[in-house]
Formats: C-alpha cells, sequence, structure tokens
C-alpha cells in the first residue's frame, strides 16, 4: 500500500496494481507534487514579501509611528479566515525576528518586535471586545436568549454642551423639563463623532464628559462605540480601547499599582503583549459610571504622578490620568449621571455632551418593535398618552421596558384597571414578577406574592439603606448590612428576577445592584411602608442612618408627615421619587397588589386627608420650587387636584391677572406653568401680574423660558437680584429680557451686569427704554455695553 496525492482526495493505493500502471501513476504523483509546491512557494514567497515590506516600512525612521501601516496591506492577504490568518504572520514575525538576530540586528529585531506585539495586542483586543459588547440584554441577561446590538440599536440623541457642574433636581424632573419641545434645534452628536471637532471649528478634545440620567442609554452608548471601533467601522484612528468601570474600580480602592498593573489587570490582552509605552500609540480610556465611584478622586491633594512605572493608590492613578500628568495624549471619556458631573473639575474637561432618551416618535417605535402584534403595540401607545407622567418617563429607555412589560400582560388578561400613575405601574411591576418567579419556582401560580415576602422585604431594607447614602451599587458588605446573606444573592437576583441583578466582575468579585434607580425608589418605598403598616415603625423618623434602631411613631405622627420633612429637607432631591411611591402606596387601590406581602390592613382615609392637609400646609410655607412642585406631583400621588384645578379656573377665565393670589395658589400655578408640554418660549408677566411679587413668585417659570417680558411690571433692585439668579442658572435658558418701564435703579442696574458677565448667562438680547427706567445715564451706558 502507498499514499496516492495526485487524486482529488488522499487515498491508499493497492500495491496489486500492474507495474506499468503503477509507474505511470508515480510519474502523475511527482508531477502534481511538484506543480503544487511550487505553487505553495510562490504563494509563501507572497505572503513573505508582503510581510516583510510591511516590516520594512515599520522599521523606516521617517514613517509615522502606529499600526496604522499594517492596514494598507491587509486585504491582500485574506484567504484564510482571521485566526489561521493571526498565526501566520506572527509565524513569519518569528522567522524574520530570527533571521534577524542571526545577522547581529539585535536592535532592528527587538524595534520589530515591540511593534510587532502592538500590532497582536490590538487585534486580540478588538476580537475580544467584538465578543464581549455585540449582545445586549434588556432588563437582565436572559442567558442563551442574547440580541445582537447591531439589530436592535437606535442611535440616542447627544447633544453638545452645557458644563459639568452639579444638578441638584431630581433626575424625573430633568426629565420634565428636558421633555418640553424645543424652540431652537441643538447641536446634535453621533455616538463615534464625540471626539471629533464640532462643525466650524478646529478644536480637538481630549475629555469628553458626558451626562444622563439613569437608565437613558450612557453605558449602551459606550457598547456601541467599543463595538463598532472593534468591527473596524469607526475611529480607527484610536489604536487601543480601554474600559474601566467605576463599579470595578470600586473594588480596588485600597490597592496600590503602577498604571500599567492597573491596565493589564483590567485588559490581559495588555499583559500578554507586555507593551509599557503607551503615549507611542493613540489610546483612548472610558471610565463608565462616575455616579458609582466611591474612590475619593482628590484632584487638589492627590500627589502627581508621571511615570506609568509608579506604584500608588487606584486614586492617583485615576486623578492623574485625567489631568493629564499621565499620558499626556491620551484620550478620556467619563460618563456620570448629573449629579456627580462635579466630581471632575471643568478645568480637566474639554467637551461635555448630555445623552438624551427616546423622543415622542422613537417612543412608538420602540413598542412598534418590541411587539409583532400591531394591535397591542397601538393600545399601549395610546394609553401611555393619557396619562403624562407616563409618557414623560418613557423618555427613558428603560422605563419602555417596563411599561411594555406591565402593559401587555394586563391587556392580555384583558384588567379593567391600566395604570396611570409612577406608583401603580411599579406596583404592577412587583406584582407581575412575583407571580411569574411563583410559576417557576412553585409551578403554579398563586393569586397574592406572598411566597417571596422575605426576598421583597430584604431586597426593600438593601434598597432603602443605600438609597439613603445615595449609592446604585451594591458590594457583598451592603448585602450584609442588609442582612442578606452573601452565599444567597443569586437566589435573591432569581426570585426577583428583572429587578435587582448580580453580576461577575473581573476575578469573580460581585456587583449588585437594581435595573433602574426608579426601581430601587420604588423598593425603598415598598419596604418603608410595610414596616409602618406591618410592624407601626415610622423608619422615616430616626436619624439617616441604616445603623440605627427604629424609632417609634410619636403620637398624631405618620409614616408620611415624616417622610415628606424629611424630602423637603433634602436639597438634592433624593428622596423625591420615593417620597412619591410612599405616599401613592398609602392608597387602598395600590394596596390590594401587594396583599400578599400586608399582615394586616389599616383604614387609610383619616391618614389620606392628614396628608393631604399636611402638604397643603407644606406648601404655604413656600419651599423651593423644586421641593414644592414635587408636593405638587405627590398630592397627584393622593388623587387631590383641587389647587391645581382652582388655578387652570383662573386661566381658563383670564382673571388671574386681578386676582390676589395665596402663597399655596402661586406654588400652584408655577406647577402648572412649568409641567405643561408646551416650550416656555415667552413668558409674559403682565397676563400673571403686574407686580414685583409676582416676579419673586414665578421666578422658577422666568428661568425656564427663553424670552421674558417685565415691561411695566414694577421690577426694583430686589427683583433685579431674583433675574440675576435667573442669569446664572446652570443651564441658563433666558436669550431675551425685556425690562422697559421698570425701577431698577443703579443698585438693580450694577446686580444684572455682574450676572451678564456670568459665564452661565446666555442672554442675547436685553431691552428698556433709556430715561423710562430710574438709573443715573452713566450706569445705563455701562449697562447697555456690557
Amino acid at each position: 500500500m502507498y499514499i496516492c496525492f495526485c487524486l482529488p482526495q488522499v487515498k491508499l493505493i493497492c500495491q496489486s496494481f500492474s507495474n506499468v500502471l503503477m509507474r505511470k501513476h508515480l510519474f502523475s504523483c511527482l508531477t502534481y507534487l511538484l506543480d503544487l509546491f511550487q505553487l505553495l512557494e510562490e504563494k509563501i514567497m507572497t505572503f513573505v514579501k508582503i510581510e516583510l515590506k510591511m516590516f520594512k516600512r515599520i522599521l523606516s525612521p521617517e514613517l509615522p509611528e502606529g499600526l496604522e501601516s499594517q492596514k494598507q496591506d491587509k486585504d491582500l492577504v485574506d484567504a484564510e479566515d482571521e485566526q489561521q490568518e493571526s498565526s501566520a504572520r506572527e509565524g513569519a514575525l518569528k522567522i524574520t525576528l530570527h533571521v534577524l538576530r542571526k545577522m547581529n540586528q539585535k536592535e532592528l529585531a527587538d524595534t520589530l518586535e515591540k511593534y510587532e506585539l502592538a500590532v497582536i495586542c490590538q487585534r486580540e483586543l478588538k476580537s475580544n471586545l467584538k465578543k464581549k459588547f455585540q449582545c445586549v440584554f434588556e432588563g437582565i441577561a436572559k442567558q442563551g436568549n442574547p440580541t445582537l446590538l447591531n439589530n436592535i440599536y437606535t442611535e440616542l440623541y447627544i447633544k453638545e454642551g452645557g458644563t459639568g457642574e452639579v444638578n441638584n433636581e431630581h433626575e424625573l424632573r430633568q426629565i420634565e423639563t428636558t421633555t418640553r419641545k424645543q424652540a431652537r434645534p441643538e447641536t446634535a452628536i453621533k455616538c463615534n463623532d464625540i471626539f471629533k471637532p464640532l462643525t466650524g471649528q478646529d478644536q480637538h478634545f481630549r475629555t469628553v464628559l458626558t451626562k444622563g440620567v439613569a437608565g437613558i442609554g450612557k453605558t449602551v452608548s459606550v457598547q456601541k462605540f467599543i463595538l463598532d471601533w472593534a468591527e473596524g467601522k469607526a475611529n480607527q484612528d484610536v489604536q487601543f480601547v480601554f474600559a474601566f468601570p467605576f463599579r470595578e474600580l470600586n473594588l480596588m480602592k485600597g490597592d496600590k499599582h503602577t498604571f500599567i498593573e492597573l491596565l493589564n489587570h483590567f485588559s490581559m490582552e495588555s499583559k500578554q503583549s507586555r507593551i509599557s509605552n503607551y503615549d507611542k500609540y493613540k489610546v483612548l480610556f472610558i471610565f463608565d459610571g462616575l455616579d458609582e465611584c466611591r474612590l475619593p478622586l482628590d484632584f487638589q491633594k492627590n500627589k502627581i504622578c508621571c511615570d506609568v512605572t509608579e506604584s500608588t493608590s487606584v486614586d492617583v492613578l485615576l486623578t492623574n490620568l485625567i489631568k493629564g500628568n499621565l499620558l499626556p495624549s491620551a484620550l478620556i471619556w467619563i460618563t456620570t449621571r448629573p449629579a456627580a458631573a462635579n466630581k471632575i473639575p471643568s478645568g480637566c474637561v474639554d467637551q461635555v455632551t448630555e445623552v438624551r432618551g427616546f423622543n415622542d416618535p422613537q417612543k412608538e417605535e420602540y413598542f412598534r418593535k418590541r411587539f409583532s402584534d400591531e394591535d397591542l403595540a397601538i393600545r399601549i401607545i395610546s394609553h401611555i398618552k393619557t396619562s403624562r407622567n407616563l409618557h414623560i418617563m418613557c423618555y427613558i429607555p428603560v422605563f419602555c421596558w417596563i411599561s411594555a412589560i406591565v402593559l401587555e400582560h394586563m391587556l392580555k388578561h384583558k384588567r379593567e384597571e391600566m395604570p396611570k400613575t409612577l406608583t401603580e405601574m411599579y406596583t404592577h411591576l412587583v406584582e407581575f414578577h412575583a407571580k411569574q418567579n411563583n410559576e417557576k419556582y412553585v409551578g403554579k401560580e398563586e393569586t397574592d406574592p406572598n411566597c417571596k415576602k422575605e426576598s421583597i422585604l430584604s431586597l426593600g431594607k438593601l434598597a432603602f439603606q443605600q438609597l439613603l447614602n445615595g449609592n446604585l451599587i451594591f458590594y457583598e458588605e451592603d448585602l450584609k448590612e442588609a442582612g442578606i446573606d452573601v452565599n444567597e444573592a443569586s437566589v435573591y437576583s432569581g426570585l426577583c428576577t428583572q429587578l435587582f441583578k448580580e453580576e461577575c466582575e473581573l476575578y469573580q468579585n460581585k456587583v449588585y445592584c437594581f435595573v433602574h434607580l426608579s426601581i430601587q425608589e420604588f423598593m425603598a418605598a415598598v419596604y418603608v411602608f410595610l414596616s409602618f403598616i406591618n410592624n407601626n415603625e415610622n423608619l422615616m423618623a430616626k436619624p439617616q442612618s441604616t445603623s440605627s434602631i427604629y424609632f417609634a411613631l410619636k403620637p398624631k405622627d405618620t409614616v408620611y408627615k415624616s417622610a415628606v420633612d424629611k424630602a423637603l429637607q433634602n436639597e438634592t432631591g433624593n428622596l423625591d421619587l420615593f417620597l412619591r411611591f410612599l405616599l401613592g402606596l398609602s392608597l387602598e387601590s395600590n394596596q390590594k397588589h401587594l396583599r400578599g406581602l400586608l399582615t394586616k390592613t389599616r383604614s387609610s382615609s383619616q391618614s389620606h386627608e392628614e396628608t393631604v392637609k399636611y402638604i397643603k400646609k407644606k406648601i404655604k410655607e413656600n419651599p423651593s420650587p423644586e421641593r414644592s412642585i414635587n408636593l405638587f406631583h405627590c398630592l397627584n400621588e393622593l388623587n387631590d387636584h383641587s389647587l391645581v384645578e382652582e388655578i387652570q379656573s383662573y386661566l381658563r377665565s383670564g382673571g388671574l391677572s386681578e386676582a390676589k393670589l395665596l402663597p399655596a395658589q402661586w406654588s400652584a400655578l408655577v406647577f402648572v406653568l412649568l409641567t405643561s408640554e408646551k416650550e416656555l418660549d415667552v413668558f409674559d408677566m403682565k397676563k400673571f401680574s403686574r407686580s414685583e411679587e409676582g416676579l419673586l413668585r414665578l421666578l422658577p417659570v422666568v428661568k425656564a423660558s427663553r424670552v421674558v417680558l417685565l415691561s411695566g411690571c414694577l421690577v426694583t433692585e430686589e427683583g433685579c437680584a431674583s433675574l440675576v439668579s435667573a442669569l446664572r442658572s446652570n443651564p441658563s435658558h433666558l436669550r431675551e429680557l425685556d425690562l422697559s418701564y421698570n425701577h431698577p435703579g443703579d443698585s438693580g442696574v450694577r446686580l444684572l451686569s455682574a450676572g451678564l458677565e456670568d459665564p452661565h448667562c446666555r442672554l442675547e438680547k436685553l431691552k428698556y427704554v433709556e430715561g423710562l427706567c430710574q438709573c443715573s445715564y452713566q450706569t445705563c451706558l455701562t449697562y447697555q455695553d456690557s
């Protein structure tokens, strides 16, 4: 027997062939092998020549350093798949390095090896990032059911502008402001273009800060950016992209590393390449989730570090990288919720962008894509439009997902009462998932979710404790503090799937979080409510420390009043939505969905009336506009619309400008105007009041308007001081101001002049009638020039 190579497939040939036939066949075989190896030699030489040509260009001193040189020849060698080609090129490199060193060209060999290691590192990095980020999941991951990001990604609206300063409004209030129709178009930026100069500008950005409320799509935007880079679709001038989620950096809080060690900790490709001189390459570092950061980030006191091989704390490494002391040529992209934006000094940020959510057409597009049943999609869209609160919240992609889950279930089961408030929506969400998991673990659907009571309470306690601490991301010590066994955390994730999730991060360290901040706020409200109803404990009456023992109820005190007080004391508004949920749960109509969690019932009619009366009393005390607006939302949750209806009646009759309004009515007017769907483009004070008191009372409306007409409204120095706060607000919406026929006086004009010089001021047109404002001629000139 012998092997024949000339046949289409290699076969064993029997020796019983006649000698003549065998000789002919052997000759044919040899000829075939000679031709085959000649062709093989040509292909190998072509391949090697191309590789040698690339190596020569790499080593040529007049060519710029980088990885782009190999890109031009890559398509010439594309016969094998990516992995085989990679192995072949590594083989060619090894042969070349071996021969160069045999020729005593060690320096050239070392230079070439370092470069090629970078090429290999980039290739492996792109391959692994593509695998990691090509799939996404709604809610939490459903194993075995991934969705390709490229198939479902909708370009989110990212706007240019703004500052990195803190915004203390609750994120829901920020959404309400943003969702009004814009009077003028804003500069939109595609995700892949955030480091490119704006139209008409040539400024390049090193550090970009991207803001956006929780669940708006910041992390998905990062994921899409990385995926497009890894697939070769965008930003190919960047050689390396490394992602550092702050939730993972938190786990290294007490550690000391060199920057190279830190990088290698997050990137196995970097570690294997042994690259240490990243300043030679164009590198992008992405820090996702600044609001989740538990590192000090002390930019003022941290020592200076300019050496990537110096061992120091992770905090010092990060602040020096962001400041540009480490790798000054590197690009930096930081994402954050608005409240944490000021953790990075403004001087360290070149460009601020903001991720906006779904506009109205995109909301409808989401539901139409989500449901193959067009009639179901139309019914859901129609219902959401009936509730302004729900429609506003669907600006957030995650809330669209929540609404889809709840409304689909209710419509398919032909429920009569559809949720119209946020509390109703979230109550149905918890009820739905409790039933779903009961079916999973028990095998049948129960009427009440009582079989999961303990897990709901434990998660509620965790949510409440961490809400007070301002945390969205939790670690093992946080779970232990809430009484959750770390070893059973995955069970809690399973019991409340879609609400709470467990993520395995680097080296099997685990991070926990609720799917969205609003779910955490709702679960916290459920826990406080159940503690009050079941155990007569008022968790809101104790000091704001999660380790303190519970306080017993005081006479005539309720958890609802205490929660109102606590929320009003919170300047950042962190408890605003929590308060709305808690008050919504006080209604019997919502409690029926939590029957399995209630061990006793309590008549709520008297408590309900007392709470409404207490909230109205607080409104009369004239709290800050932000807190006042939230109190009106609370009245909506309690189905009390009396103050708002009273003001709307005035507006319809046209008699508002002549009416003598009480403080609570002024607050109601502010609420009505600020929660209107219409853009506050032109605000004419005379339609509401011709007094300076009207200006002071309606200042929040002035701040939200583009054009403010105050002609003949008796504005004095006090009114000017208030207008300055509007000019200095961040962001400042005011573009035109009419102050004709008023009495600002010299001091008032000086105040306004100072306000005009503020960097946040965006005023374009200021109107006044010279000689009819009571100030000196010289002051008016100064005013006009400024």
